[in-house]
């Protein structure tokens, strides 16, 4: 591919002066791909490694000798086998322990291959869900461990220690959404969901009953795609789901994988997509059940040293140069996508992974910060490859980055010498918004840069906006709301209670929320219970609290009460949910039609729709109507309507352009052209 043909040199014209580091950025992708797959191979086939290492039912005649003169048919009945594989290179011995043998560390040894493999051949049956564990011997010591490759694992509840399984069901699942595809011509709602705590009860909740309560509540509010935090299994239930241990496995105290499985169903058959939040940029440094030290050494995996651990997340980061390791991660997302039918990936952590120093501290101001000693180039390349490879398997995989770095070419084909990624996060917005509300009275906010902070992004490249997500919502930080609200969300939020701090809260919540939905990016995504303003934040289990679960859980009650005012904030973001999506708002130019600092008036029109919002804290604005191309319109969406919680009469007053209009203090109005 000639340099010329990277069309990411002639959408950003400042990356001129950085054409040898685009250069270098594919040159390494050809020579690594290259490398991996020879000549003529593909990612697909190469990403195979869940189809050869971990427990496999085998024909009888591949793990013993089955007598001569029966049908293979009775033979598989009779004498089905397993055959079981890992690639621990520095091990010296392994045996195969579990129920099924008593736990026997003698009666199994593991035999060595070439290239670092071993593999046992098991006559007969393992039962399903057989505890399972691998004795290693390394370095003149011996310990246990979990199958890398393990489809589940299982904590004991009294001594925390986990435990393997062999999953392997008699009947596979039986899924029906051959036919589904998310509507084209909508931009992407994503409502970002921990399983763990979705229910409103102290607890843990299950898949099931997601599926049964939160799915029927996301359908209603418009979103159009979940994203499932937690997913992958990992120890410490307060990691968030960020620490992962067995990257094959689905957590177990969620449910099982059939569970899983009937969730992701279940979305399909209501037209949502599920996408999941995928941990390949560092992982727990548990050894026991994690893949730390596997073999013993602790570059297995990861890099050795220093260079191998994270200094702020205490974890170990993977050597994504080796084809081994490259090999293991990549057969990860291949397995999430046709096993599991997950219609995408939130790429966790990819500033970590570009950049050597993780971008701990960094300020990106200039494009030299991007192309430098700092940068991982091994890290791109590999991002580069998964998602070749996602697009592989799937041409509808979407694929999210979370960067706050801005790194050029990330939601650019690889073709083009991107990385090959559909959207990034717009991690700028919940920072600025946030910022905001702790420094500025709203009557001091600047509109210029607000517009200028909810419309900058590099050309081509999409971005899903927010203003808060779950970080905002964890103990430590606050939600958007309860920067506004403060304690008086636990006194005023009955709607006859009349209150100046929660009045200001719900019409400002409103107005961020919707300038935030309609022109901060190319899709939008809100974390679930931030719509209507859940009151608390989120604090898991620990010590500090006596271990309880009381703050990790959503208390759904709150916006079904028609008596609080959270069922207006609620109705509200309904609303303007079903109004950007089945318009395809987003997709829109953003036009900048009026802003007036004083007061404090900012305008804009998307398409046939023309946006109004009146920041000023105490006074009306009156003014003229820009024109919608010459046409009447009428009122789509407006902020102060009784039925949010505000105080207008909702009606379809309509307009012609140069009508004068008035628009309340802290209300926005979106018309929509007849």
């Amino acid at each position: 591919m000639s340099l010329e043909s990277y069309r990411i040199l002639e959408i950003d014209p400042y990356l001129k002066s950085h054409e040898g580091d685009i250069n270098l950025r594919m040159e390494r992708y050809a020579s690594t791909k290259k490398r991996l797959l020879g000549d003529g191979g593909s990612l697909s086939g190469f990403a195979n490694g869940h189809m050869h290492f971990g427990f496999h039912p085998q024909k009888p005649d591949e793990v013993s000798d089955a007598p001569k003169g029966r049908s293979r048919e009775v033979k598989i009945k009779k004498d089905m086998g397993w055959v079981y594989r890992e690639w621990a290179p520095n091990a010296s011995a392994m045996h195969l322990i579990g129920d099924f043998n008593g736990w026997d560390r003698a009666s199994h040894p593991m035999k060595p291959l070439p290239g670092g493999t071993w593999e046992i051949c098991v006559p007969g049956k393992i039962p399903h869900g057989s505890k399972v564990k691998i004795q290693v011997e390394a370095n003149g010591q011996t310990f246990d461990r979990i199958p890398t490759y393990c489809k589940r694992a299982i904590q004991d509840p009294h001594t925390l220690a986990f435990d393997g399984q062999v999953w392997h069901p008699d009947k596979l699942y039986a899924w029906t959404d051959s036919d589904f595809h998310r509507e084209s011509g909508e931009p992407l709602m994503i409502y970002e969901c921990h399983i763990g705590m979705s229910g409103e009860n102290a607890g843990i909740a299950t898949f099931q009953e997601f599926t049964d309560s939160i799915l029927p509540r996301i359908k209603k509010l418009g979103y159009n795609a979940v994203q499932l935090m937690a997913i992958m299994e990992h120890p410490y239930y307060g990691s968030f789901g960020y620490q992962v241990t067995n990257f094959y496995a689905v957590s177990s105290r969620f449910g099982t994988p059939e569970d899983l499985k009937s969730l992701i169903n279940t979305a399909h058959s209501m037209g949502i997509s599920v996408f999941l939040d995928l941990i390949h940029s560092h992982a727990a440094r548990n050894e026991a059940e994690g893949l730390g030290r596997f073999d013993g050494t602790d570059y297995q995996f990861f890099h050795s040293g220093a260079l191998g651990n994270h200094p702020a997340w205490d974890t170990r980061l993977f050597d994504y140069n080796k084809p081994e390791v490259l090999h293991f991660l990549l057969s990860n997302l291949k397995y999430w996508l046709d096993e599991y039918h997950f219609d995408g990936f939130r790429f966790d952590g990819v500033t970590s992974m570009l950049y050597h120093d993780h971008g701990l501290g960094s300020a990106f101001d200039n494009y030299d910060k991007y192309f430098s000693m700092n940068t991982d180039v091994e890290a791109v390349t590999y991002l580069q490859l998964a998602s070749d490879l996602c697009k592989e398997i799937c041409s509808n995989c979407t694929l999210i980055a979370e960067d706050m770095s801005g790194m050029p070419g990330m939601c650019l084909p690889v073709s083009w010498g991107g990385i090959g990624f559909d959207y990034r996060l717009g991690m700028g917005l919940p920072d600025y918004w946030i910022r905001l509300l702790k420094t500025t009275k709203d009557e001091n906010w600047h509109l210029g840069t607000l517009w200028h902070e909810l419309t900058t992004r590099r050309p081509l490249e999409k971005v899903i906006g927010y203003c808060e997500s779950h970080d905002q919502a964890l103990v430590g930080d606050k939600t958007i709301m309860f920067w506004l609200a403060d304690k008086e969300m636990y006194w005023h939020m009955g709607i006859d209670s009349q209150n100046q701090v929660i009045s200001r809260a719900i019409a400002l919540h409103k107005m961020i929320r919707l300038i935030t939905c309609a022109c901060g990016g190319d899709g939008y995504l809100n974390f679930m219970g931030n719509e209507f303003g859940h009151p608390e934040w989120i604090d898991f289990p620990r010590e500090g609290n006596g271990w309880s679960y009381h703050y990790a859980r959503r208390q759904w009650s709150l916006a079904s009460n028609p008596e609080l005012r959270y069922k207006g904030l609620q109705d509200f973001d309904e609303a303007m949910v079903h109004l950007i999506k089945e318009s395809n708002i987003p997709a829109c130019p953003s036009k900048l039609e009026y802003v007036h600092e004083d007061d404090k008036v900012i305008i804009f029109s998307k398409g046939s729709y023309l946006f109004i919002f009146n920041f000023h804290y105490g006074r009306d604005w009156t003014g003229r109507l820009p024109s919608l191309d010459g046409k009447e319109c009428e009122i789509a969406l407006h902020s102060g309507w009784e039925v949010f919680g505000g105080y207008k009469e909702k009606s379809a007053d309509r307009f012609a352009s140069g009508d004068l209009i008035t628009v309340w203090p802290r209300c926005a109005v979106v018309l929509r052209a007849v």
